[in-house]
């Protein structure tokens, strides 16, 4: 691996995080719109079954994040699973890593624009496009205005979304008794799974933590950082799920505004508007860990020329990968603009699920003397993460087929086209394995 590629050489982004900054990127991502949005779809899917394909999700997401913590604390560089993949297993894998995590994060960051926008102004689709370009576009400047303002910003939105879902749990269960409603409908072992693909979307957020590895004052204490995190967002998003569950039944597999609806059932309708207010924030704190880290996976794969050259580029001043960061706010604009992505959450999980494959294989082939956790835990990320994209919907497994054959073509085709290159000029070596 090159010098550039680890991290260590000129354009590196300087360490600033503490511990507890990387657990707040990292909660902020979990505990972000998903809350919010991801019961529903997995509900319509899982029936009765919502808790189980919660407890599943979080199993694999447990297996992941040992193999992200395992792997950020031997490779503690930007990239995430992109740069573990390509350390450990080669550069394929970690291109195909860093692909679908980006395009899927990308699509992701669109559809938090909107579902901020839309919590912040329900009435109007084009004023709330507007509202929501003017979001990514304000995320993206405190991005580059450095990564300790980043994670200040998301400390903030962050607690209103913890102090709105106290507000929102402490009402659903202290409330006027709740007319009890009919069941949720029985599942089957697939309705099961593809719910648990779809919550896992929710619990993914740890791999911020992971992509800002460069960033953070003690490397060592990564795994911490994302075993934290996680441990709190699955606490969170349990209680949540029992409330809903116990508040809706049968409802909540219908409903587009779930937690509205819980605290309306319960009789405390007042609180609708600052359940939006947690949702909006939520959104924004989950847009601004998103687009951190993609900038942060971008520029490594430029360090290694899988992305333009240029997209390396590091600020002098607040030490973030600029031209990363903006590339990204005006795409995420613009898709932001052209569709909306609210129902990206299966494409994204498709992506997100292979990269942590990917992960769990590398980890799994990590040297005795870099392990930190044992390999069955490895091979059960690695199980689970194949399965639960196997199980995802047929449109959302088309799309992402889809996207990483682009990707992983037109990697050929620019490969191809620079060997010949070389050769042309008569320079001597193959590809290089690249």
């Amino acid at each position: 691996m090159s010098q550039a590629g680890t991290g260590f050489g000129e354009g590196q982004l300087a360490r600033r995080l503490g511990t507890r900054d990387a657990l707040v990127v990292g909660l902020s991502a979990m505990i972000g719109a998903g809350v919010f949005a991801a019961f529903p779809p997995a509900a319509r899917a899982a029936g009765s079954g919502l808790l189980l394909a919660l407890a599943i999700a979080a199993i694999v997401a447990t297996c992941n994040a040992m193999a992200s913590a395992q792997l950020a604390q031997s490779y503690p560089s930007s990239g995430g699973t992109y740069l573990f993949g390509r350390a450990v297993l080669g550069p394929w894998w970690g291109f195909t890593a860093g692909w679908g995590f980006i395009v899927g994060k990308t699509a992701s960051c669109a559809a938090m624009a909107l579902t901020f926008a839309h919590y912040a102004l329900p009435s109007g689709a084009w004023p709330a496009r507007l509202l929501a370009v003017f979001a990514v576009l304000v995320m993206t400047w405190l991005n580059l205005r450095g990564v300790t303002r980043t994670a200040y910003t998301a400390r903030v939105l962050l607690a209103v979304t913890a102090v709105v879902l106290l507000g929102f749990l402490i009402l659903t269960t202290t409330g006027d008794p709740i007319p009890a409603p009919g069941p949720l409908t029985e599942p089957g072992a697939l309705g099961i799974l593809q719910g648990a693909g779809l919550l896992f979307f929710a619990f993914a957020g740890y791999a911020r933590i992971a992509t800002l590895a460069e960033e953070v004052a003690r490397p060592q204490v990564l795994g911490r950082a994302i075993l934290g995190a996680l441990g709190i967002a699955i606490a969170v998003y349990a209680a949540v799920g029992l409330t809903l569950i116990r508040t809706l039944g049968e409802d909540l597999a219908g409903s587009s505004a779930a937690l509205a609806n819980a605290v309306e059932r319960a009789g405390a309708g007042w609180y609708e508007p600052v359940i939006r207010l947690g949702a909006a924030a939520a959104s924004l704190g989950a847009l601004l860990a998103l687009m951190a880290g993609i900038g942060r996976t971008a520029l490594a794969m430029a360090r290694e020329q899988d992305l333009p050259a240029r997209l390396a580029s590091v600020s002098p001043r607040h030490q973030v990968p600029d031209a990363a960061q903006l590339a990204l706010g005006g795409i995420v604009a613009a898709l932001v603009l052209l569709g909306d992505l609210r129902g990206a959450i299966g494409f994204s999980s498709f992506g997100v699920l292979i990269y942590y494959a990917i992960a769990n294989l590398s980890a799994l082939r990590q040297p005795a003397a870099q392990r930190r956790s044992p390999r069955t835990l490895n091979l059960i990320g690695l199980l689970g993460c194949l399965t639960l994209v196997a199980t995802l919907p047929a449109r959302s497994i088309g799309a992402g087929l889809l996207v990483f054959a682009i990707g992983l073509g037109g990697r050929a085709v620019v490969r191809h086209t620079a060997y010949g290159r070389r050769l042309g000029r008569g320079s001597p070596g193959g590809p290089s394995g690249q």
